[in-house]
């Protein structure tokens, strides 16, 4: 089982990776392979509405950037985490961004989204989380996936890279989306949790 997530922080490395690895931990414990991949240092433009993805349907956008890159990752995964920083209470655009073109592309070939696991993450500094947790999971609903749920919302504090760490509860809370993540997984799988 694969499990990929996408970072779409500007920030390589911040407290958006530290909190994927979090995530990563149980995962792995569990036998699952894990990759991130950080948008940091790409140009990730928003969706042209040429829908070129519907007359090609090659599962591709049809502006290429590493959002192809990010396209062809989740259609090989089992389970998709998207993590974003806060920003004016919603999701970065870069994740924005992603987010509505892999939407269109996955419509326009099949819904190749259909019935995988996904889960939202947060690093916040200090408001505006549950709207942008709520753009997440509302990629996921319309995507016909399954959301994985933690012990409180998938969000840690933190403004400086590594303060996330220092949000017991929110560090916590991604250990507990860690493991399960990977018991969902291996439900689906039928294969012992």
């Amino acid at each position: 089982m694969k499990v990929v997530a996408i970072n779409g922080s500007a920030r390589k490395d911040g407290n958006t990776s530290i909190l994927i690895e979090e995530v990563f931990g149980p995962l792995r414990a569990q036998g699952i392979e894990c990759q991130q991949i950080q948008l940091a240092g790409h140009t990730v433009r928003g969706c042209r509405a040429c829908y070129g993805c519907y007359s090609k349907k090659d599962r591709r956008c049809s502006f290429e950037d590493i959002v192809n890159e990010c396209i062809a990752k989740m259609i090989d995964a089992d389970g998709i985490i998207l993590g974003s920083p806060v920003y004016v209470a919603d999701v970065s655009s870069e994740m924005k961004a992603l987010i509505d073109r892999t939407c269109l592309v996955s419509r326009a070939n099949g819904n190749f989204l259909r019935r995988k696991v996904g889960a939202g993450l947060l690093a916040v500094r200090r408001g505006g989380a549950i709207h942008a947790f709520d753009t997440l999971n509302h990629f996921f609903t319309i995507s016909e996936m399954m959301i994985v749920g933690s012990s409180y919302w998938n969000f840690a504090f933190g403004r400086e890279i590594g303060e996330v760490s220092k949000d017991e509860e929110g560090m916590q809370t991604m250990n507990v989306l860690g493991e399960n993540m990977a018991w969902l997984l291996k439900k689906i799988h039928g294969v012992k949790p």
